[in-house]
């Protein structure tokens, strides 16, 4: 599987089960009042990328493997099944 943005692009295509747990990962990952702030787009902060990567790889400055990414939402998606249950059902909320 390759990486960066395309390969993990491609990677979470190819697995429509895991597109609505893409996309609430995502949205989790943009900073509150993303408005306020350059760029003034939705993205995850630099800083927390670095960050998840420097805790993955040991280098701030790896790229993601599509792979882990995979692997990730995988676990994310289990994750926020259970604590729904946990917590009486209803749909996950950011």
């Amino acid at each position: 599987m390759r990486g960066g943005t395309a390969g993990v692009v491609v990677a979470v295509l190819r697995r429509p089960s895991l597109w609505c747990t893409g996309v609430t990962e995502a949205r989790r990952l943009v900073p509150r009042r993303w408005w306020t702030r350059r760029p003034f787009l939705p993205v995850a902060d630099r800083a927390l990328i670095r960050f998840r990567a420097e805790t993955q790889y040991g280098d701030s400055d790896h790229v993601f493997e599509a792979r882990d990414v995979i692997t990730w939402l995988e676990w994310c998606r289990i994750e926020n099944r259970r604590v729904r249950r946990q917590r009486g059902g209803g749909r996950d909320r950011p």
